[in-house]
């Protein structure tokens, strides 16, 4: 069997869905990445910066390295909704891809190994200074669309992307796009905070996704009524999308992470010490207990309820964080301002309240 035929092979035995080789170069977007971040559009992820040349050249991840395989798990599921009514992104809700994409990298350069493939190898998932949907757009796994994001005719935009750097001179398996989004702009007009500013281009600090995860400040006060539902992550672009509907229901290869099926915002505001145990093999551990927490306060402010303001009133007066008790103070002030008690309480906090930032912004909120 041929080379190339035989490594997409064992793609596929130890569990991939997709499967294809591209060459060990820049891909077709570097161009495009380097003027995304020269115009600033990836707000406080300086990472990206950092690792530019290595992400647009992968040759450097991999000096020894000739082939890219491209690889695809997809994790279609219904929408996804906390008991309480709140809404995290589908791909976060289960176990966490990043662990579950990797073994299967590892197991599949094992077979790679013992079938004579010889050389080193660099598995990468998601974290790595890769430009993924390019690479996979070019190997034949779908084409990128309106949304900056890859569709495939089977698995829309549910599907994870990993890759494995290989030294093996495989043949690229590139393909006429599977597709295109035609004249359809269904994503640019659904973005709640039209962060997709154009087709394909994402203004990073405007997006939902980038505010409750990537970033590690307060969302900006413009956005927070946006956020509406999201306490982790938006998929509001791929719900819209004409190839992210009808897909197959594969929520049980991730399952639904305990910490989900059995909570609310409520208790990830006071997750206290505990968040680590509690979101263990999770992805919604990237934001940290005080990024999830604020997420948490800002989403009670757009979903008012009375278990919700007892909350509110506590993280306001006993969270050790700053960012978390300002987040509460909007929420309050937003949801529960016609409520005496709720004034009085944000007067009394602001009182005592040492962080100059915190009371700036508790000012604004007793103003309006």
């Amino acid at each position: 069997m041929d080379r190339t035929e035989r490594a997409l092979e064992l793609a596929r035995e130890v569990g991939f869905d997709l499967a294809g080789v591209a060459p060990l170069a820049p891909p077709p977007a570097a161009a495009r990445f380097e003027r995304w971040l020269d115009e600033g559009r990836h707000g406080s992820m300086a990472y990206l910066e950092r690792h530019r040349e290595r992400t647009v050249d992968p040759a450097l991840l991999l000096p020894e390295g000739q082939s890219i395989l491209c690889v695809g798990l997809a994790h279609s599921r219904p929408d996804f909704a906390l008991p309480d009514g709140a809404r995290v992104a589908r791909y976060a809700a289960g176990r966490d891809y990043h662990n579950v994409l990797g073994k299967r990298l590892e197991k599949l350069a094992r077979r790679l190994a013992a079938e004579g493939f010889d050389g080193p190898w660099r598995k990468v998932v998601d974290a790595g200074p890769v430009l993924e949907r390019s690479h996979a757009a070019r190997a034949g796994l779908g084409f990128e669309s309106r949304a900056a994001n890859l569709l495939h005719p089977d698995f829309g935009p549910w599907f994870f992307l990993g890759e494995l750097l290989i030294a093996e001179p495989l043949v690229p398996t590139e393909s006429p796009p599977a597709g295109s989004c035609g004249t359809c702009r269904a994503c640019l007009d659904a973005c709640p905070t039209d962060a997709l500013f154009a087709p394909g281009r994402v203004h990073a600090p405007d997006c939902i996704s980038y505010q409750t995860i990537e970033n590690r400040g307060a969302v900006p006060r413009s956005l927070r009524e946006h956020l509406g539902d999201w306490a982790f992550g938006c998929d509001v672009c791929s719900e819209v999308c004409p190839f992210g509907k009808d897909t197959p229901d594969l929520s049980e290869r991730f399952g639904t992470h305990p910490a989900l099926a059995d909570d609310g915002l409520v208790s990830w505001l006071d997750a206290g010490e505990g968040f680590s145990e509690r979101f263990r093999g999770s992805p919604l551990q990237r934001p940290r207990r005080e990024g999830l927490a604020r997420n948490a306060a800002l989403v009670l402010g757009n979903r008012p309820t009375e278990e919700g303001r007892r909350a509110l009133l506590k993280a306001l007066s006993f969270d050790p964080s700053p960012l978390v008790r300002e987040a509460s103070s909007w929420s309050l002030a937003r949801a529960h301002g016609a409520d005496h008690g709720v004034r009085a309480a944000l007067e009394l906090a602001r009182g005592r309240e040492t962080d100059d930032g915190v009371r700036r912004a508790m000012d604004l909120d007793l103003a309006e």
